[in-house]
């Protein structure tokens, strides 16, 4: 092969032929990178190589001039040439020590861009690493996001099956429901037309009694101590259809001086039923049951006991009748119970509150209830009907206590808003708010006046008519009821400085305190009440004991046995003084009697 070679200062290359790189091309590769190797390290020393050919220039004509010089002695003979020869000879020293400072500073400068050089390296050497890890990690977090796309994707297939499962399902539900309300419209009918049959018959039976009893002539003896009423299945108990034996007929006390007045009531009922005219001015032509209290028997033990709601119950009432007992919890329905033979049968359920139940009140005839509700309204039910007739609702918050006035075309609630409503059942519109400055807890009333107990210790007296306070009795603790006596001269309130007050009426001032060692309220609702003949009062405590005191004595008459689990919540009396209920917030109910 033929090869030419090119002489250059301090390096030598060697050229190759065409077919010498096409059958050795490592060679040509190695060639390559020492071109380039040459071309970068080249620059750096570019004006030092230039400097040093000019320096080796001149001294090769420096050496010419002085091998000239040595082989022509005579030309130094002039004293100028010898001057030109030095100065010119400096120079070149000047110029090489230049040089040599400049070489210098270019090794002093490579030295540094080799440490720098080295720096990167290093920096490349750990952001390579870091490069890797990212990599990895991108790697795990690709692996993991799509295992999450599939569980995700997974997910909303059954997301979707479901969805399809619940619309199949509430359609198949909203079919049941229909089913389900057609069959209750038609048991209600049924119901309905089971209990107007009923009704006939008993208004029969009681138009057939009150006959006989008003052909009647009654023997008054003139004794204090006993008489005996005439047979009727108002003042016996019934079981069976059967009636009772006439020695267990109940004996009242001290009728001497009442008897008169209640055959005039009965003879003026049957007068006007005769006559056609209605008892009650009201839609519900129906007779007032006759409960006649003469004397209250202070129960002593439980006859029955039983699980009257699945939650607690809040508010328990006896109807006129005395042998019909309701209830009402926070399961938001209303109970009706009976009482036969010293236990209690359930005869219906009332429904139709959305939330829990805080007050019961039968009115005059015992047709219907009132009942306050959580659900910021008041609810009227018939007796023969679960549904309810009227919904009053205009509070803002839930209504504690509901009240029919005396000639039952209007009703008073009063609620923790902080008013007092009075309601027109011919329209069913709210006639008059009354703002009563505190929550009201529990309110009493009569034809014109209405008394109302509030968290702020204070009972007050309202003229419903200027819808003004005319008085404020106040107390020492939260009022939690109300309740006024049979002869409605006498209020009794419960608070919760754990003891009762009884206010006159008559003289507002005049004021009795109860209290016992054990007594305390259960709760903000605790209701107390007044036997039926006015004697004694009962108020049940948070340690489940019923607690009942004598008026006129001023002391504690009796303390039952602790049968209730829980705080007693309210308790009722029977009109005919012979039984007493007490209810407590773990949904029981149980019947008291002294037999």
């Amino acid at each position: 092969m033929a090869t030419t070679e090119h002489t250059k200062p301090g390096r030598q290359f060697r050229k190759t032929s065409p077919d010498s790189e096409h059958s050795e091309p490592w060679k040509r590769h190695i060639i390559l990178q020492l071109k380039h190797r040459d071309k970068a390290q080249k620059i750096a020393f570019q004006d030092v190589i230039r400097s040093y050919v000019n320096l080796l220039e001149r001294c090769a004509q420096s050496a010419v001039i002085t091998q000239g010089l040595l082989s022509s002695p005579r030309s130094f003979s002039s004293s100028e040439d010898l001057s030109s020869l030095k100065t010119a000879t400096g120079e070149l020293a000047y110029k090489v020590v230049e040089l040599q400072q400049q070489i210098k500073n270019k090794d002093t400068f490579l030295e540094r861009q080799h440490a720098r050089l080295n720096e990167t390296q290093v920096k490349l050497k750990a952001v390579e690493v870091e490069k890797d890890r990212l990599k990895s990690d991108v790697k795990v977090m690709t692996d993991s996001n799509l295992l999450l796309k599939n569980e995700y994707d997974t997910l909303r297939e059954r997301c979707q099956h479901l969805d399809e499962d619940y619309r199949k399902e509430n359609l198949h539900g909203s079919v049941l429901v229909e089913k389900m309300v057609h069959m209750k419209e038609q048991a209600a009918a049924r119901m309905n037309h089971l209990n107007e049959r009923r009704l006939r018959a008993r208004q029969a039976g009681l138009h057939k009694e009150l006959e006989m009893a008003a052909n009647k002539t009654l023997n008054i003896d003139k004794a204090p101590h006993s008489v005996s009423l005439p047979s009727s299945p108002l003042l016996r108990r019934k079981e069976g259809g059967e009636n009772l034996p006439s020695s267990q007929t109940r004996v009242f006390r001290s009728a001497s001086v009442t008897s008169p007045r209640l055959l005039g009531s009965i003879r003026g009922l049957f007068e006007k039923k005769r006559r056609g005219n209605s008892v009650s001015s009201l839609e519900e032509d129906v007779f007032t049951p006759i409960g006649v209290c003469l004397v209250a028997r202070v129960p002593n033990r439980v006859i029955f006991a039983v699980d009257a709601h699945e939650l607690g119950i809040n508010a328990v009432r006896f109807g006129p009748s005395s042998n019909l007992l309701a209830t009402g919890g926070t399961d938001r329905v209303i109970k009706l119970w009976e009482v036969i033979s010293g236990m209690l049968h359930h005869r219906g359920t009332l429904d139709g509150s959305n939330a829990g139940i805080t007050s019961i009140e039968f009115d005059s005839t015992g047709s219907r209830i009132l009942a306050g509700s959580n659900d910021n309204s008041a609810l009227i039910w018939r007796l023969d009907d679960s549904v309810p007739k009227f919904t009053l609702t205009g509070h803002s918050r839930k209504v504690t206590a509901a009240k029919f006035k005396c000639n039952l075309r209007q009703v008073v609630t009063g609620s923790g808003d902080r008013t007092v409503k009075i309601w027109d059942l011919g329209r069913a519109a709210c006639i008059q708010t009354i703002e009563v400055f505190s929550y009201c807890s529990d309110l009493v009333c009569s034809e014109y006046y209405i008394i109302s107990g509030h968290f702020d210790r204070k009972i007050r007296f309202w003229d419903s008519r200027a819808a003004s306070c005319t008085q404020e009795v106040p107390l020492q603790g939260r009022v939690t009821s109300l309740d006024i006596s049979p002869n409605h001269r006498e209020v009794l309130s419960c608070s919760r400085d754990e003891s009762l007050q009884l206010v006159d009426l008559r003289m507002s001032n005049t004021r009795m305190t109860f209290r016992a060692d054990g007594f305390k309220c259960g709760s903000d609702s605790t209701k107390a009440i007044f036997s039926p003949d006015g004697s004694y009062l009962a108020a049940g405590s948070a340690d489940g004991t019923v607690y009942i005191w004598n008026i006129n004595t001023g002391n504690l008459e009796t303390r039952l046995p602790v049968m209730h689990r829980t705080s007693v919540n309210a308790v009722a009396w029977s009109m005919s003084g012979e039984y007493m209920v007490s209810v407590d917030k773990s949904r029981c109910a149980m019947l008291w009697s002294d037999i």
